[in-house]
């Protein structure tokens, strides 16, 4: 069975961002993992974009009932109809979740993953969590390339 990374991040992302999930997106397909996205624009298209130019699949999980608007680089489309409850369906199908960016859709998939407790969780970019004192919380391991972020997945050598 393939590996499955779920990608995360924001509709409306920045430069480096898009740059980043582009290039997760291409390493990840080089490596036989399928991409599992949101579906739509900015990082999410941006990782499909970058995985399917590499020959990759990329599976979006869309929140409406409808595959309208979905992302043209998706290469199969599940319109679930339960809106951002999607977002527990995308992190929950990941060998390993990888969130580029931040938004408050983004945070609650790195939180959602973070609870599901059983695959690692990377963050490359975004907001930094913190507690009450200052001190950030463990558990979410940061990258600061899309290379490092794979390796901090810990499914490849």
């Amino acid at each position: 069975m393939a590996i499955q990374v779920a990608v995360c991040g924001p509709r409306e992302c920045t430069g480096a961002d898009e740059s980043n999930a582009r290039e997760v997106g291409r390493l990840l397909a080089e490596r036989g993992a399928v991409v599992i996205c949101g579906g739509y624009t900015g990082v999410m298209a941006a990782v499909a974009a970058g995985a399917r130019a590499a020959g990759g699949t990329v599976v979006g999980i869309l929140p409406r009932a409808d595959r309208e608007h979905a992302n043209p680089d998706l290469t199969i489309v599940i319109p679930t109809g339960v809106g951002e409850a999607r977002n527990s369906i995308i992190v929950n199908s990941g060998d390993a979740v990888i969130v580029v960016g931040g938004s408050w859709g983004t945070l609650s998939e790195l939180a959602l993953a973070m609870r599901r407790g059983r695959s690692p969780v990377v963050q490359l970019g975004g907001w930094r969590i913190q507690d009450a004192d200052g001190t950030p919380l463990p558990g979410v391991r940061h990258a600061a390339t899309p290379a490092e972020a794979l390796c901090l997945t810990g499914l490849w050598d």
